[in-house]
């Protein structure tokens, strides 16, 4: 590395033909070439700003440059970047464009974006052009046009991406990852999943109203439930489930079939919140309340995702997984293993919870306390700086983000065809049989 800048490198390996997006994950497994990383920050409000306080607790991450258009989110931003003991960053904040200024710098290792969905896709792929690793939060793409950009993008370039889905590092979660790969559960035949999670009071403010300037998310979010009728948010509950299928790495999903249920949540909402004379009273949403996805997989398996947050209930993403020999469901907080539970009893999961805890959660429980999310913000960071440490694959790369967020417009076609069956699109061009697992293959990251 010490003959090639990282521009050099990156698209020498590209060059090969499979580009370095492809190289397995443990490939360089413990060869650190760079001992502290460089991370530009595009979206500086609540989430970014998350990120921004865990990387500066770390002493092998400079942030050079930070980018918002609020200008009381950049104020925040430069001002907790100066208290870390760093130079002041570069400030980009002129406008909507303003992040190509940081994604051009020929000083940065990596950038992590953390804006309104709409502008996930094309910062990834200008700072992937650029020569940089780019972690991007949820959903990366909102378009099937925009998945492939992304996949094109990083295998032309070799510019990795990862895509900062925390619960995949969500303790349960990886506890049954384990007990999945032990065989426990026998062959796998289906999984549930969703994101179920009432956002009312999120998507609006105080006095129900919503629009540009009228909050951090309110001002965003709540216009995809005016203008489509989709899973709009199935990151969560899909990155694990792709885990435990092996999927992109072995298998892969191939149908896809959706439908949803009237939109009226959101209308009572405002109408009971808002009073008679609120402005939006009589406002529209395409969005169904309640969206169910089915998956079908190459290996034989199904999956159910649903999104469910215009109307009250408790907070669940809905995870189950079940196999010939035993099943495991989260909200039940039971398993039961043929052989081992009584028969037609659960068993509470705590025992096993704490027998097939990773060591990658021993290991590190101490720096993951407070770290956001129960920890899991800590562990989708530490994946990121460490791949770009060691130059390798991040373990939630290009093609599951492309994959996982590709059932938001795919789920929206089939709703609008009537819950017809669509075709899942393969974005690893056929190479779903010879991949190799990248996602917690040893206890490093």
């Amino acid at each position: 590395m010490k003959d090639f800048t990282r521009r050099e490198f990156l698209g020498t390996t590209a060059m090969a033909g499979l580009g370095f997006s492809l190289l397995p994950f443990a490939g360089a497994r413990g060869e650190v070439h760079r001992p502290v990383v460089r991370i530009g920050m595009v979206g500086v409000g609540a989430r970014g700003t998350g990120h921004l306080r865990g990387l500066l607790n770390r002493d092998d991450v400079e942030v050079p440059a930070v980018c918002d258009i609020d200008p009381s989110n950049l104020a925040r931003a430069i001002r907790l970047v100066e208290e870390a003991g760093q130079p002041t960053p570069e400030g980009y904040g002129d406008g909507d464009m303003a992040w190509e200024g940081l994604v051009a710098r020929g000083d940065l290792d990596g950038v992590i974006i953390s804006t309104p969905w709409l502008w996930h896709t094309p910062i990834a792929v200008a700072a992937m052009e650029n020569g940089m690793y780019v972690g991007s939060e949820i959903p990366t793409a909102l378009t099937l046009e925009d998945c492939w950009n992304l996949v094109r993008t990083s295998e032309r370039t070799g510019s990795p991406l990862m895509q900062l889905e925390n619960v995949c590092y969500r303790r349960d979660v990886m506890a049954v990852l384990q007990i999945a790969r032990e065989g426990l559960f026998g062959t796998l035949l289906h999984a549930r999943c969703g994101y179920r999670h009432d956002l009312r009071e999120f998507l609006f403010d105080g006095d129900v109203r919503f629009g540009p300037g009228t909050g951090s998310v309110s001002s965003w979010r709540t216009r995809h439930y005016i203008g489509q009728n989709r899973d709009l948010y199935p990151n969560h509950g899909i990155g694990p489930v792709a885990h435990w299928f092996d999927i992109n790495r072995g298998n892969r999903f191939l149908k896809l079939s959706s439908m949803a249920t009237r939109s009226a949540g959101l209308q009572e909402y405002i109408r009971d919140h808002g009073g008679p004379d609120n402005p939006h009273a009589d406002q529209e949403f395409r969005q169904g309340d309640v969206v169910t996805t089915m998956l079908s997989t190459a290996n034989g398996e199904t999956v159910i995702v649903t999104h469910d947050t215009s109307v009250p209930r408790p907070y669940s993403l809905d995870f189950q997984l079940q196999g010939t020999r035993g099943l495991w469901l989260n909200d039940r907080d039971g398993i039961h293993i043929d052989g081992r539970s009584e028969p037609h009893r659960w068993e509470d999961f705590a025992d096993y919870s704490e027998r097939y805890d990773t060591a990658l959660w021993r290991r590190r429980e101490a720096e993951a306390e407070g770290a956001g999310h129960g920890g899991m913000d800590f562990f989708i960071r530490h994946a990121f700086i460490e791949s770009i440490k060691r130059q390798v694959q991040p373990p939630i790369d290009v093609y599951d983000a492309a994959t996982w967020s590709a059932i938001g417009p795919l789920s929206e076609s089939s709703i609008a065809l009537g819950g017809q069956a669509v075709d899942f699109p393969d974005f690893t061009g056929g190479r779903w049989t010879t991949h190799e697992r990248i996602f917690y293959v040893h206890d490093e990251y």
